[in-house]
């Protein structure tokens, strides 16, 4: 159905070109004095109709965000902004082992302060079990749970607040397992990998939160 409708715009030009067509041959075998003035004013009647049916497009929005560097297997992902400089957040999309994306992670440094140096957005997919929290540890050591905020049609969120410790953690280690389980399947674990390559460099390079 979209694809007939998508072709009624040009149906309705060949109309109007037809039915001009047909009133020229009619004034011609009526007239053939008014021939020449019915077959300069045709085109000219054509092209206006015409040129009232054409879609004259619109300005494609500007996306929101862009790539600005790559560190390791990290990505600056920045915001455009108003502000003399654009706020950037590490971000990494997380893979299975067939190579299919299954959730995302992004961090953020925090003002000095507080007890968390750095925040983090981690999505995983619809239909994890949210009882069961977030699980993350860094190269097989001790692993802290985090509760689950929201979901959206996009995933399930946990937005994650990181000690200096933690940040220290992820800069010497090599992998990060994000792990948790399935709504249909409780007694299972689903482990997420998330390489360290580029961290250091990616962590030292991003924004400060402002709000």
């Amino acid at each position: 159905m979209p694809r007939l409708l998508s072709t009624l715009p040009l149906v309705a030009l060949l109309t109007i070109g037809t039915a001009l067509t047909a009133q020229e041959e009619n004034a011609d075998q009526a007239e053939t004095t008014q021939t020449t003035d019915v077959t300069e004013d045709a085109p000219a009647t054509a092209d206006a109709a015409q040129g009232e049916e054409l879609d004259m497009g619109q300005d494609v929005q500007e996306n929101g965000t862009y790539i600005k560097e790559e560190h390791g297997d990290w990505q600056m992902k920045c915001f455009r902004s108003e502000a003399e400089e654009d706020p950037c957040q590490m971000y990494q999309l997380l893979r299975e082992d067939a190579g299919n994306p299954v959730a995302e992670f992004s961090l953020f440094r925090l003002p000095e302060g507080a007890q968390a140096v750095a925040g983090a957005t981690i999505v995983v997919p619809l239909g994890t079990l949210l009882s069961e929290e977030l699980k993350i540890s860094v190269d097989g050591g001790k692993a802290k749970t985090y509760p689950f905020r929201f979901c959206s049609m996009v995933g399930c969120f946990a937005q994650v607040g990181l000690t200096q410790a933690d940040i220290n953690a992820f800069k010497a280690g090599a992998a990060a397992n994000l792990q948790i389980v399935p709504a249909q399947a409780p007694d299972q674990t689903v482990n997420i990998k998330a390489s360290l390559t580029g961290f250091t460099d990616a962590y030292d390079n991003v924004s400060v939160a402002q709000n």
